[in-house]
């Protein structure tokens, strides 16, 4: 009886330690210096940082079952252009016979935004939406998708 509570309690801390793993990592961003010009192209930047003992397939993983990155921003009244995705690293772990290009760390997705000269609100308000698949050396998580609001005044 005893070994079954503690093999309970075991499989329990570890799933809760697998969903906080596969939920770790951040995503925030900004636009500019926080501000805008009306007519003019203001450069953004969607950010990812993803903790030690975990990466993220890239945008492009190079493995059919890999799960890739991808990033949009949209907002209302404004022209969002240009999400760049960076380089991945290649990388072999114990569940792939090939390398899988995958993001480690602080992981920078710029992006254009352009507010139209007649624009007449005071602020500009951007959506962003990230999804990806999170990894240890040895197993992958379930895919997630993160949402950020980006605002910045308008000059």
């Amino acid at each position: 009886m005893k070994r079954s509570v503690f093999l309970a309690i075991l499989f329990v801390s570890l799933c809760v330690v697998s969903t906080r793993e596969a939920g770790a990592q951040t995503v925030t961003g900004s636009i500019g210096n926080g501000s805008v010009t009306r007519g003019a192209k203001t450069r953004g930047s969607i950010v990812m940082t993803i903790p030690g003992g975990l990466h993220v397939n890239s945008s492009r993983p190079s493995s059919e079952y890999a799960i890739p990155t991808v990033v949009s921003v949209r907002g209302s009244g404004v022209k969002v252009t240009g999400v760049t995705y960076p380089r991945g690293r290649n990388r072999t772990f114990q569940f792939s016979e090939n390398p899988i290009n995958v993001y480690e760390g602080r992981v920078n997705f710029p992006f254009s935004v352009t507010v139209p000269a007649g624009f007449r609100g005071k602020t500009i308000k951007l959506n962003a939406t990230v999804r990806y698949q999170a990894c240890t050396d040895e197993v992958c998580y379930p895919p997630k998708t993160k949402n950020v609001t980006l605002t910045a005044r308008v000059n």
